[in-house]
């Protein structure tokens, strides 16, 4: 059942005063964009009229095609709570379409609805639960981002050692007026760095309010003269952040993931197995960023192995048991960095292939990885993430399944795209080169 109509729609606006409507939508990498209209143009915007151009826009321009449609989701309605209450701004989240009404096979927004039909075909239903980490600095006199903060707090710590609660709080309270339903928020590991949890929800759902969500963190902390990051590793020297991604696979009301004696099922571990078939590859889209592959180090909180584990915090997929029974998978490499409409049709395309194939998982990591050795690893067979962005994106290219989800035409533009980033990388010269190598050679 739809939660608003056009009728609903008109009314709210005119109740509220709203003066400004802004059609939002994500590009291929994950950026989030929109163009503003009046209010006087609702009409038109109902009616999909509005156009983009999207010459401008890297990896939308497709030969001649230079203007597309917006096509809103009028579910996705909602007024922005930290805009002016005379002249109120309201926005849509939007599909893309172009001029006869037909789907735009870059949007990534239609890539995930594409997936999550393809499982419902099969009876299947995909809820995610994304645990986003980032970090408040403080900013310059100019008002420009920096990596400073006076911070000491840790792990749940509370003020006043935790100096961003506040600025937390009323990021909190501005997505509940959004209709967000917050599970917990907390403290991270490293100074400055703040983690808010959501609930369960389909992954379309999610991966929309995941959008905002981090637009309205930035906005928020930028009042408090803070800039919000969710740059997978500003520092060297403490954990990064991450976007760990917990799972559910429902059929028939019921979580595919556990057995009758509430333990992870045949279901779940072949779904595990699929995930990890084709991980190298998805690492191109869930760690898109050179500095994504700065976190996935040993050492630190995040995962560099392919191994999945119910104690093992340092397993790329570990199983957690929840009180009432039920079983969930976390992926634990994510970086919020990534374009989670793509992770997630990702995510639930691998599993079910694994599903499908009756894959098996290898067996369960049961001690810590930290203490085993690179000889240790090869000898029990444990694959590695891939290192950098430069072999994620070879794994991504030779990957199938990717190439079907996404599109040979996606994969080729946006792996292109990733090249030039990674070879722009490896053409720089950096301070820890100097310190190295300049007063010694």
């Amino acid at each position: 059942m739809n939660k608003y109509g056009k009728t609903e729609i008109l009314q709210k606006m005119e109740e509220e005063g709203v003066e400004f409507i802004r059609l939002q939508f994500t590009d291929m990498f994950g950026g989030f964009k929109n163009i503003a209209v009046p209010a006087s143009r609702l009409m038109k915007v109902l009616e999909n009229n509005c156009t983009i151009d999207c010459a401008s826009l890297d990896g939308f321009a497709n030969g001649a095609e230079e203007y597309l449609y917006l096509k809103p989701d009028l579910d996705t309605f909602a007024i922005l709570p930290w805009r002016p209450q005379n002249g109120k701004v309201a926005r849509f989240l939007c599909d893309i379409c172009r001029e006869d009404g037909s789907e735009y096979e870059f949007s990534p927004r239609w890539i995930l609805k594409k997936s999550l039909e393809k499982a419902a075909a099969m009876g299947y239903a995909f809820q995610v639960n994304p645990e986003c980490e980032f970090f408040l600095f403080h900013t310059d006199d100019n008002g420009l981002a920096t990596t400073l903060t006076h911070e000491k707090a840790g792990y749940l710590d509370t003020s006043p050692v935790d100096l961003g609660e506040n600025t937390r709080r009323d990021i909190i309270l501005t997505l509940e007026k959004m209709g967000y339903e917050i599970e917990s928020s907390h403290h991270e590991i490293a100074p400055a760095q703040h983690e808010i949890d959501f609930s369960f929800e389909d992954a379309l759902g999610t991966a929309d309010k995941l959008m905002t969500f981090k637009m309205t963190v930035r906005t928020i902390a930028k009042r408090y003269g803070l800039h919000a990051t969710f740059m997978p590793k500003p520092r060297k020297e403490i954990n990064g952040s991450g976007m760990h991604l917990n799972m559910r696979l429902i059929k028939d009301g019921k979580n595919v993931f556990t057995d009758e004696n509430g333990e992870i099922s045949r279901a779940g571990e072949a779904f595990i197995a699929g995930i990890f078939q084709h991980i190298s590859g998805m690492t191109a889209i869930l760690n898109p960023l050179v500095n994504s592959y700065k976190r996935l180090v040993p050492g630190f909180e995040a995962p560099s192995d392919v191994t999945w584990s119910h104690m093992q915090r340092n397993a790329l997929i570990r199983v957690c048991r929840k009180r009432n029974g039920s079983v969930d998978l976390e992926l634990r490499s994510p970086d919020a960095a990534s374009n989670p409409y793509l992770a997630f049709a990702l995510c639930l395309e691998a599993g079910l292939y694994g599903i499908q194939k009756g894959l098996e998982a290898p067996a369960e990591l049961k001690e810590d990885i930290r203490k085993m050795s690179c000889e240790e690893k090869q000898e029990r067979g444990i694959q590695t993430l891939p290192e950098n962005l430069g072999k994620a994106l070879e794994a991504m290219h030779q990957d199938p399944l990717l190439r079907d989800v996404l599109g040979e035409a996606y994969v080729s533009v946006y792996g292109r795209a990733k090249r030039e980033e990674w070879k722009s990388y490896l053409a720089q010269v950096t301070e820890w080169e100097i310190s190295q190598y300049l007063y010694r050679m």
